[in-house]
């Protein structure tokens, strides 16, 4: 059975989806976006995440993933997601992570 696909924005995701994409991407989201074609054929870049239940594509460009780093208090002037944080949330999520292997 394939997962259903969710395309939605970063902002409209639930907290705890956005700290496991955090944990997912403790580098940033620039480098890992893909680009795929809607049912409009439009060219969307997204990026992929997935958990046991949904495939997610969150809709961002490159300068919104960008901003979305910068902006945010987990993540360091450089773009990495601090240590404590990482930390945190890898507690905080540990059987899904575990599960995850």
């Amino acid at each position: 059975m394939s997962k259903p696909k969710v395309i939605t924005e970063f902002e409209k995701l639930d907290e705890e989806i956005k700290q496991l994409i955090k944990l997912n991407y403790p580098f940033g989201f620039e480098k890992h976006l893909i680009q795929f074609k809607n049912h409009k054929k439009h060219l969307i870049s997204a990026l992929p995440y997935e958990t046991a239940d949904k495939h997610y594509l969150v809709k961002m460009t490159r300068e919104k993933a960008n901003t979305i780093i910068l902006e945010d208090a987990d993540y360091n002037e450089n773009g990495l997601l601090i240590t404590a944080k990482k930390e945190e949330y890898e507690k905080k999520f540990k059987d899904i992570l575990s599960s995850k292997n």
